[in-house]
């Protein structure tokens, strides 16, 4: 079985995710050497207390972690919302580097204002707004990205005016050779496939692979540091319950 097959099998836990991101997708000792500390990123004296607050329930360094993100990297947040992760990965990504945060048109007010006011930060400073469809993401002349993340959105497209297969077709045209797609979203009942993403703001995983798969990425990992069993997997996210919510995070690849 090739690596890319055995990978696919397994469930990565944290320190196996910081094993696998620094040599596999990093490409090796010298590699390894540049990448940022994310602990440090994490723990930085000017991020928002608003932003810490939300730490407590995306604990960002295990997702910094399993992204492999470094400094001059070329990076595309998809569904960039209020900026969260858009900013993290930027600081994970400086120097020479740009986060690409895209966003629809009709981004509610609350969140356009809040990823407008990153963008007058020091920290958001390499971030790029995208004001587009999910299924026309970025400008046809952006390609050769190294890097695409797409948290807690994906479901969203479900139920939106959006061509998932183009969308798919379009972030997969984007990246370069060898380059990598994260997603993570909140776990639908087996047999749910994408029909309560409006209803439940979940989808089925084995659905969402499926799609991805379709479009030739390639399923190298997955993180299980945002796993909850317990989960029923019967009820909205919206607005975030308080009790766990199984969430899944897929690293896919577009093969060299």
């Amino acid at each position: 079985m090739s690596l890319p097959n055995k990978l696919a099998r397994l469930t990565i836990g944290f320190a196996a995710v910081a094993t696998l991101t620094a040599g596999l997708y990093v490409g090796g000792a010298a590699a390894q050497d540049r990448l940022p500390d994310y602990a440090a990123i994490v723990a930085a004296s000017d991020r928002t207390d608003a932003d810490r607050q939300t730490d407590s329930r995306r604990d960002p360094l295990k997702l910094l972690i399993f992204t492999g993100a470094q400094p001059g990297m070329k990076v595309l947040d998809m569904g960039a919302g209020g900026g969260y992760s858009t900013e993290l990965m930027a600081r994970a990504v400086t120097p020479g580097g740009v986060v690409y945060g895209q966003n629809p048109a009709d981004l509610p007010e609350r969140a356009k204002a809040r990823f407008e006011a990153r963008l007058q930060t020091p920290a958001g400073k390499n971030i790029v707004s995208l004001a587009r469809p999910f299924d026309d993401p970025l400008p046809a002349d952006l390609r050769n990205l190294d890097l695409i993340t797409f948290l807690f959105f994906y479901h969203d497209t479900t139920y939106l005016n959006v061509d998932r297969a183009e969308m798919d077709r379009k972030l997969f045209a984007a990246l370069k050779p060898g380059g990598t797609l994260v997603i993570a979203d909140h776990s639908a009942r087996p047999g749910d496939g994408t029909s309560v993403g409006k209803t439940l703001h979940r989808i089925e995983e084995s659905a969402l692979r499926r799609e991805i798969e379709a479009t030739g990425f390639k399923l190298v990992a997955e993180g299980d540091f945002w796993r909850h069993p317990e989960d029923s997997r019967d009820f909205s996210i919206q607005p975030p319950p308080n009790k766990p919510v199984d969430e899944f995070v897929l690293k896919f690849q577009k093969p060299n």
